[in-house]
């Protein structure tokens, strides 16, 4: 059967201030899709991928006429979801009941039903977990000619009413999976990390684990119990893949898991193994403060990584609680300076907005951030996306926008009851401002420069720095006051 998988049309603009877009923008690899492809392809249907990352909306509509696929597969995050709707219901109108549209993603993973009731007769149904082996059962049902009934992780029409099937386990054996179809991709090169978080291209993005068991307020977890826990691949698959990316002509590697150092034993052998094979490849990675230690992140650098991130998300002790972070800010400094110690370069994320804090709270975080020094930063609004125990639970905690384009880790949805939304559009731009106007880190990063590369990233650092200090509402999307609800 053919099938088509899309994510619908998006520009940057989308999510980013049009004046930093150039120094914030990033294509992932999108690997849900593509692990779907790839199941699909090994049971021997036909698949294009179509990202409107790069496709106008009218092209995207276009080509995919031109496949003529009897299954349309819609990406969905909650910002995407307007735009997911409009896709979906201009297919409907060019292929009438010719093609079985189905939604998957985060969005509809978290709302479930309410998407279908949202968008009409725009979708036939909605995956509600992994999307790998259930839309393979789809697809092989509307193959056979049968109905969806009783396929796990499954909503669906029939005629006028809206069936919700059981859910489906989550995959235990990640090894079953085949190697995401980067193939589909088309030019790799497009698909690149932010400036400056990578040193090598093309960039192939890579998870060795899928889930996770800690209880951050403010994170998606499919499983929202966390019964499941964190489900890891061997590290021997890890490896195939990674020379499987390197024999594609990938030479770096960014592997998204939420925590890489969450099994120790098994992130110092997977280091060691990368080491012993002498891949030739350069990498980035996340991890969480309370998990690593010196000897962890010496072997991470002698296996090849030059970056990690680590999710400080705040300067203020009472606010990493708020959050059920399960850090210290004394854990921060510490993996912070061994990590540097060894060579690698840091990166700490943190966010404004959180439940309980103040504006003077937040003007500690950047203080906190200033001192730990790392050599990036990234200064957020901190996003309940539903699904969230943020979301689930927002009559304690604040108020939120119901514009779905806001839920972006830019847009202020959530406004705390101690804070207000002018207030923390204030705090990231006070944060950029305070954090990359340092004489001493202008000039550490000008020493720095060693390529084109890096003087472009540069040039793109500094016009966003100029509008920075020039325009004083540069994260507001618009004038008006956002619509908020509570509960």
């Amino acid at each position: 059967m053919r099938c088509a998988l899309v994510i619908p049309s998006w520009v940057p603009e989308d999510i980013f201030s049009s004046k930093t877009a150039s120094s914030q923008i990033n294509y992932w690899q999108p690997l849900g899709t593509l692990y779907v492809a790839a199941v699909l392809q090994r049971a021997g249907h036909e698949v294009k991928f179509f990202n409107g990352a790069f496709m106008s909306h009218e092209k995207i509509l276009r080509e995919v006429q031109e496949f003529k696929p009897a299954f349309i597969g819609i990406y969905s995050t909650t910002f995407g979801w307007q735009k997911a709707k409009k896709t979906a219901s201009d297919f409907k109108r060019i292929f009438n009941d010719e093609v079985f549209i189905c939604a998957g993603g985060p969005y509809p993973i978290a709302v479930q039903e309410h998407c279908l009731e949202d968008a009409g007769e725009a979708f036939d149904a909605i995956v509600t977990g992994e999307g790998e082996f259930t839309s393979l059962e789809i697809i092989e049902r509307l193959y056979a000619g049968k109905s969806l009934e009783g396929v796990l992780g499954v909503i669906y029409r029939a005629g006028e009413r809206i069936i919700k099937n059981l859910s489906r386990p989550l995959i235990t054996d990640l090894d079953s999976l085949p190697f995401p179809s980067r193939e589909l991709l088309g030019d790799a090169n497009l698909y690149i990390p932010p400036p400056a978080t990578y040193k090598r291209r093309p960039v192939a993005v890579l998870m060795t684990s899928r889930g996770c068991n800690r209880r951050c307020i403010y994170c998606f977890q499919i499983d929202k119990e966390r019964k499941s826990g964190i489900r890891y691949r061997s590290v021997e698959n890890v490896v195939k893949e990674i020379e499987y990316c390197i024999s594609q002509g990938y030479r770096e590697i960014k592997f998204i898991d939420d925590t890489l150092a969450a099994d120790y034993d098994r992130a110092m052998q997977l280091a060691q193994e990368i080491r012993n094979r002498k891949l030739d490849f350069t990498w980035f990675t996340s991890a969480c403060v309370n998990q690593v230690d010196k000897p962890l992140l010496q072997a991470f650098r002698d296996a090849g990584c030059w970056a990690i991130l680590f999710g400080a998300e705040s300067g203020v002790q009472k606010n990493l609680n708020a959050i059920k972070k399960g850090t210290t800010l004394e854990q921060i400094r510490k993996a912070v300076k061994a990590a540097k110690d060894v060579g690698l370069k840091v990166s700490t994320p943190f966010m404004f907005g959180i439940p309980g804090e103040t504006f003077e709270e937040g003007l500690q975080t950047i203080e906190f951030a200033v001192d730990l020094n790392p050599d990036m930063a990234n200064f957020h609004a901190i996003t309940p996306f539903p699904g969230t125990y943020l979301y689930d639970n927002l009559d304690k905690y604040g108020k939120i926008s119901n514009e779905l384009t806001d839920y972006t880790y830019q847009g202020a949805a959530f406004i705390p009851y101690t804070m207000t939304r002018e207030e923390i559009l204030q705090l990231r731009q006070i944060a950029f401002r305070r954090f990359y106007s340092r004489p001493s880190f202008i000039l550490k990063k000008l020493l720095e420069l060693r390529s084109l590369n890096d003087l472009l990233v540069a040039a793109k650092s500094m016009k966003s720095l100029f509008w920075l200090w020039t325009k004083t509402d540069l994260f507001r999307k618009r004038k008006r006051e956002v619509p908020t609800r509570t509960g």
